[in-house]
């Protein structure tokens, strides 16, 4: 249900850990992976068309001028003058139904904690109201210039800080309505220069000058800002050097503490892995967080396919057991919503998130992280287990296998039992149980859990064992998408050695 997409740069799933970085970094990455949950917002111009995000521009990218595409159709399928309209489209561009607020509800609800804005893509039209180039929303050119929102990358940031949400400013490096960039004098065949940046150094640094300056204006201009999350991994030395350290440099004295996410270059300005598209297989060595698409593309689609509610939770839980967070985008329409399918996935994930988000953010992967439909997460001295709904299911199994080498001699409730799993070691737990007096056998020590409680939350349930007084949370509505369970971690849980590498969906 996704594009396939070959303008994806892969980038190293390794982080740089012989990078010399700021002391304050590692607090700053640790803020980052607690929020977990991210709404990643594709806008510009291209959204009239429904098409594919300046990727169409590119002679060499035909996999983003498919033959069933309108524009492309109508145009005779001849590039110049695809290209002239596409420069064009700021000239018809008015998002009269924009209203940031309207978004910042519906991700707030969702348990959403960050969002990440495009303020300029490739094709280089600037959604903030720039100095550098008359292709921006503020111009005249644009009949939605004159409107109290136009400076749409103010109003989305405003919006969101206002509830405390994280500011990822997302910026691409590469701008291929620059003459900087793109000569005019030539022609364009791929994404790179058209030109040779060695051989015409004047007219390379005249596009760094640029983009500095951009950076520069958004990282000045727009308030606190947590992230800059820059694109265009093609721009990089030795043929595309922008001078990362300078600009690194210059954003955080504007910005102290500045996340800075040079994405698949590598080095001390990739703070955080980005990986798009897709879920790694296991934890990464750094922060992360996985760009996913709600729908089959980035931008609007008055005919977008979007996942379900199930598979979208899902990816978001076996993201977090690993460790990483997810950034799911939505593209907004040419009049500023979004579209009412994507809102009611959101509202269904919120219904989730509503009774199970303690087993979300905050949280940090534990070993095994997962094991068959079961994923974990887990926060200081508690274990959360989340049991993913199987296709078809529309409640929880009657029982859950919680495997580990830890050895449990069974428990008794008043509504179910606590027993070895047959031939493993483990817990087993039949849901709905109120366990007390469990006993956990490793080395000849032994250690008693007062109380284990396991009740259906939600798309989850939380179970386990807790050392605590109260029980687990339980409660909630029945809807297929999983279960969780929350249990007390022992003091020397994390001793033992996994069972194995950890399962993906």
């Amino acid at each position: 249900m996704t594009d396939d997409r070959p303008d994806i740069i892969a980038g190293d799933d390794a982080s740089s850990e012989d990078a010399e970085q700021p002391a304050w970094l590692a607090e700053r990455l640790e803020w980052f992976s607690d929020l977990k949950f991210g709404l990643f917002l594709h806008w510009g111009p291209y959204c009239q068309w429904g098409c594919t995000e300046s990727w169409p521009l590119v002679e060499a990218d035909t996999w983003a001028r498919p033959d069933d595409l309108k524009p492309w159709v109508e145009r005779g399928k001849d590039l110049e003058r695809f290209r002239r309209d596409y420069w064009a489209l700021n000239e018809t561009f008015s998002p009269v139904d924009f209203d940031p607020s309207k978004w910042v509800e519906a991700a707030e609800d969702a348990g959403m904690k960050y969002v990440c804005f495009t303020t300029k893509h490739h094709d280089g039209f600037c959604m903030f109201d720039t100095r550098t180039t008359d292709y921006r929303i503020t111009h005249p050119d644009c009949p939605f210039h004159d409107d109290p929102r136009a400076n749409i990358v103010k109003h989305v940031f405003d919006a969101f800080r206002e509830r405390d949400f994280g500011i990822s400013c997302y910026f691409s490096k590469s701008d291929w309505h620059s003459p900087y960039y793109w000569s005019p004098d030539a022609p364009a065949p791929d994404r790179h220069p058209n030109y040779d940046t060695l051989a015409d150094p004047a007219r390379w640094a005249k596009f760094r000058e640029f983009v500095h300056a951009q950076t520069a204006e958004l990282m000045s201009e727009y308030g606190p800002i947590d992230a800059l999350w820059l694109d265009g991994g093609q721009v990089r030395p030795p043929k595309q050097d922008i001078d990362m350290a300078g600009m690194a440099a210059m954003a955080r004295s504007h910005q102290p503490g500045l996340i800075v996410a040079d994405r698949t270059v590598g080095g001390p300005y990739e703070n955080i892995l980005t990986p798009e598209q897709r879920v790694p297989d296991e934890p990464l060595g750094s922060a992360w967080e996985s760009c996913l698409t709600m729908g089959k593309g980035w931008s609007y689609r008055p005919d977008d396919e979007y996942k379900p509610t199930r598979e979208l939770l899902h990816l978001l839980i076996d993201i977090v057991a690993k460790g990483g967070n997810l950034l799911l985008n939505i593209g907004p329409s040419p009049e500023g919503t979004l579209a009412d399918e994507a809102l009611a996935r959101l509202r269904e994930i919120g219904e989730w998130m509503s009774v199970n988000a303690e087993a979300v953010h905050g949280t940090r992967p534990i070993a095994p992280y997962a094991e068959g439909n079961v994923r974990y997460t887990s926060k200081g001295e508690t274990v959360y287990a989340h049991v993913l709904a199987g296709e078809g299911e529309d409640g929880p199994p009657v029982e859950v296998a919680w495997l580990r080498r830890t050895a449990a001699v069974a428990g008794r409730g008043r509504q179910g039992i606590c027993e070895h799993a047959r031939g493993r070691t483990g817990l087993r737990a039949h849901l709905g149980a109120q366990i007390q007096c469990v006993r956990e056998i490793d080395d000849g020590s032994e250690q008693v859990w007062e109380e284990a409680s396991i009740g259906l939350a939600g798309a989850a349930v939380l179970y386990g064992i807790t050392s605590q007084a109260g029980r687990a949370a339980a409660g909630g509505h029945r809807d297929g998408h999983g279960i969780a369970g929350r249990a007390r971690r022992p003091a020397r849980l994390g001793d033992h050695e996994p069972p194995g590498k950890g399962l993906h969906a």
